[in-house]
């Protein structure tokens, strides 16, 4: 799935997706919900939370 279709599906731009996906900005409750449900996964399965505000590692 692209950015773009990801975004569509849930009422956002593909650039907001792809800031998302870099960790640099945090989607709401309600979006994160929304993101989680296209993949038919569990919000901790989609969205890891970093207290110390650190870029996200990769691969996950």
């Amino acid at each position: 799935m692209t950015q773009a279709e990801l975004g569509q599906r849930v009422g956002l731009t593909r650039q907001t997706i792809a800031v998302i996906e870099q960790g640099r900005y945090s989607p709401s409750l309600e979006m994160a919900f929304r993101i989680a449900d296209v993949f038919g996964k569990r919000l901790d399965e989609v969205f890891h939370w970093n207290p110390g505000g650190t870029a996200p590692e990769q691969g996950r």
